[in-house]
């Protein structure tokens, strides 16, 4: 702050200006604004008041207007070091790389003696692609600060730079580099003993920075090694580290792990709301509803939880109540700054049992439609003539780790694809990493980690990358980017796999499908053209080998088992009944439901209760939880015929339940999400497993449970059956798939 700007001012200024900023410490950004706009009415020169009107408005992501509060102070203040790295910031964060660092070389250079920009500067650098000069930056940063700082306070500060360089590095993929930087963090601590530095702060940063070394080197595949630091970090005592260790050992799957720490953070610190809040996050996220919703409450009995009703919402829809679910997340959705619930409410959509296939589509084009509000023209790309290259094809998805659909479908995919037509780049958006996510950045021509980078960031290094084709592999799911997409970030954007149908999306120009879930006359369905693939229009071809059941001549003398591997959101009220006329009308048939849900007793209740109300002996009914992949797989043995959900079919479920020798009675529905069952039957030659409506469902399910003979025959070829079909040949799919793509480029 310059206090001799303010000290010259009036005294209306000055007051202004004091009451604005204690606003702005207190996280009051209108009345923070409104103050240094008032302070400037008095003084307009008032540079103080113009800096801290710019920190308002990049808070409230104007952007362009607090680039030009940064500017008007430097007319004024040419030498104001905060000013100049704050507007480095600001750069950065709209993707303007080359004037961030700019900006960096100015506070540097009015500041030689501060470590701050040379900090900044060794963030932006390696994105400019001067790796070198990054590494020289972030040695003269601490150069700087070991000169600035006591003995005591030296380890600490400079394990604290150590620590956001190892951030750094990991953002930008330098996975190696950021081991380095993390290591010297720890280097630099292990000093602190001889220094005086206390105990406790040096204690807690060391968990810290093995949090996020522990991070790296999980990435690196030492997993061993890794496991080793994150026990370690579990031995802090602190909430904040607590937590980031908490929501770290979800990421990476360790999802025991992951509740042994928080439950161990709410003992510490009993009364802190959002200790509370994190547990009961993470027990919904594990499908532990009963206890999830008992620590709400607790959180709440502490302190106003605001988003308290979205993870209701949340616990609704994987309870099966899709139609509460959607009702909680479009009001949200509606409130100022709640665009971000949008999704959610679309997703649900697609389980609901009373929305028809065109109310789903208006919906979705209704949540959608402001996201191509100020959107790039086709026209404004700047691309080279495709004849004689290769085209640029662009794909952006959180979602390549292990039992992830989308992994388990893109593999095969990216394995086949020609590299002498496509040169790819995959923006990574996610911040789970595992052997699986190594293999696809193997198979990936250019993988850019891009988890940490805003729209603007990602829409700005996606033009630089001349990007023909840009594909979508999330849809509505989690850590998606429709609000890129809405703006258009390529001349040419298509969605697939993620999500199952249009996404409703303005500027989302082709969705790919097939002949069943996008039948001819379907259009007006969906907000994008459809690109038909031949077979079907996901291929599961894995690669992983799955031991195929033996099948031996008794199991057609055993009770018939229906089953279903279903995740519970799909077991909707309509999906229940029919499942129960169907075991009443099957006698001695039983039923097996496995799902992560199925872990919790709560859940196991629930659906026990509803299926007894439809007239279920429970005593016909097994539950099972969650296993591996592999175990999950060998489980399929234990069915005879899978029951698809309505109207939310099985996608991954019904394709492993088919290639494990279990064939799925479905019904051909009204829309993408309530087909795939059709057209994987279709696919393998077997409609004849295929129902119009519910009373064929049903009836399809008799007929196909009394023939026990054809029944085991089917079961024992099935997959050989599979082998030979177009729909389960990833070559033919992958070269459809690039057909598909030189379409959309050239339409």
């Amino acid at each position: 702050m310059n206090e001799a700007a303010l000290q010259a001012s009036t005294p209306l200024a000055v007051k202004a200006f004091n009451d604005a900023h204690e606003a702005l410490r207190q996280g009051q950004l209108g009345q923070a604004l409104a103050g240094f706009e008032e302070a400037l009415r008095v003084e307009p020169h008032l540079a103080p008041a113009l800096l801290g009107r710019a920190r308002c408005l990049v808070q409230q992501g104007q952007w362009l207007p607090a680039r030009e509060a940064f500017a008007a102070c430097l007319r004024l203040e040419p030498k104001n070091y905060s000013a100049w790295l704050e507007a480095g910031h600001l750069c950065r964060q709209m993707g303007e790389l080359q004037q961030a660092a700019g900006a960096y070389q100015r506070a540097i250079d009015v500041a030689p003696e501060r470590y701050e920009a040379p900090l900044a500067m060794a963030r932006v650098l390696p994105l400019l692609r001067q790796p070198e000069l990054a590494e020289q930056a972030f040695a003269d940063a601490l150069q700087r600060l070991a000169q600035g700082v006591s003995e005591v306070e030296r380890p600490i500060r400079l394990a604290d730079a150590a620590q956001r360089m190892g951030q750094y590095r990991l953002e930008q993929g330098d996975v190696s580099g950021a081991v380095r930087a993390l290591q010297l963090g720890l280097q630099a601590l292990a000093t602190g003993e001889a220094t005086g530095t206390p105990v406790d702060e040096r204690d807690e940063l060391r968990a810290s920075l093995n949090i996020d070394l522990g991070e790296a080197l999980w990435r690196l595949g030492q997993s061993e090694a890794a496991m080793q630091v994150l026990t370690a970090a579990s031995a802090a005592t602190a909430e904040p580290t607590l937590a980031r260790l908490g929501a770290l050992s979800f990421r990476l799957n360790l999802w025991q792990e992951a509740l042994a720490v928080l439950r161990r953070n709410v003992e510490l610190h009993p009364q802190s709301a959002n200790g509370h809040w994190n547990l009961a996050h993470l027990l919904a996220e594990c499908w532990q509803m009963e206890e999830a919703e008992r620590v709400l409450q607790q959180a709440e009995a502490l302190a106003p939880m605001p988003g308290a009703r979205a993870m209701r919402a949340s616990m609704a829809g994987r309870r099966g109540d899709a139609d509460t679910a959607l009702a909680i997340y479009r009001e949200l959705a509606a409130e100022p700054g709640g665009a971000s619930y949008a999704s959610s409410a679309a997703m649900s959509s697609l389980y609901s049992d009373r929305l028809s296939a065109q109310q789903v589509a208006d919906l979705h084009r209704d949540l959608f439609a402001s996201l191509g509000q100020g959107a790039r023209s086709r026209e404004s790309f700047v691309r080279l003539p495709l004849v004689g290259r290769r085209i640029r094809l662009g794909m952006v998805s959180a979602d390549f780790h292990h039992q992830h659909p989308v992994n388990i479908f893109m593999q095969p995919v990216l394995r086949e694809l020609d590299r002498s037509r496509f040169e790819v780049f995959l923006y990574f958006t996610g911040v789970s990493y595992d052997e699986q996510t190594r293999l696809a950045q193997q198979r990936i021509e250019h993988w850019v980690e891009a988890a940490t980078l805003n729209d603007t960031q990602l829409a700005k290094r996606i033009d630089a990358d001349s990007i023909d084709l840009l594909l979508d592999l999330a849809g509505h799911t989690g850590q998606q980017r429709m609000s890129l997409f809405g703006k258009r970030a390529a001349p040419v954007q298509a969605t697939y796999l993620g999500y199952p149908g249009s996404t409703g999306v303005p500027n989302m120009d082709w969705v790919l499908g097939d002949e069943v879930v996008t039948p001819v006359g379907s259009d007006s369905l969906c907000s994008e053209r459809i690109a038909r693939l031949p077979g079907t229009v996901f291929c599961f071809a894995p690669e992983v080998e799955y031991p195929y059941p033996a099948f031996p001549d008794e199991t057609a003398q055993q009770p018939l088992t229906f089953g279903s591997f279903n995740n519970v959101p799909k077991l909707t009220p309509r999906t229940l009944a029919l499942w129960a006329q169907i075991l009443k009308a099957v006698p001695g048939s039983r039923l097996l439901l496995k799902a992560p849900s199925f872990s919790d007793g709560g859940a196991v209740r629930l659906f026990g209760e509803r299926l007894q109300k439809l007239g279920v002996n429970l005593t016909r009914v097994e539950f099972r939880g969650p296993t591996g992949l592999t175990d999950m797989m060998a489980e399929y043995a234990d069915i005879d015929i899978a029951l698809d959900p309505v109207p939310y079919n099985g996608g991954t479920t019904s394709l492993q339940a088919m290639w494990m020798g279990v064939p799925v009675v479905t019904q051909c529905g009204e829309h993408f999400v309530s087909r795939m069952g059709a057209s994987f039957m279709a696919a393998a030659g077997l409609s004849e497993w295929v129902a119009e409506d519910d009373d064929g469902y049903v009836r399809v399910a008799v007929q196909m449970a009394q023939d026990r003979a054809a029944l085991l025959a089917l079961k024992r070829s099935l997959r050989d059956r599979l082998k030979t079909r177009r729909g389960w040949d990833v070559v033919a799919h992958t070269r459809a798939m690039e057909a598909a793509f030189v379409e959309m480029v050239n339409a």
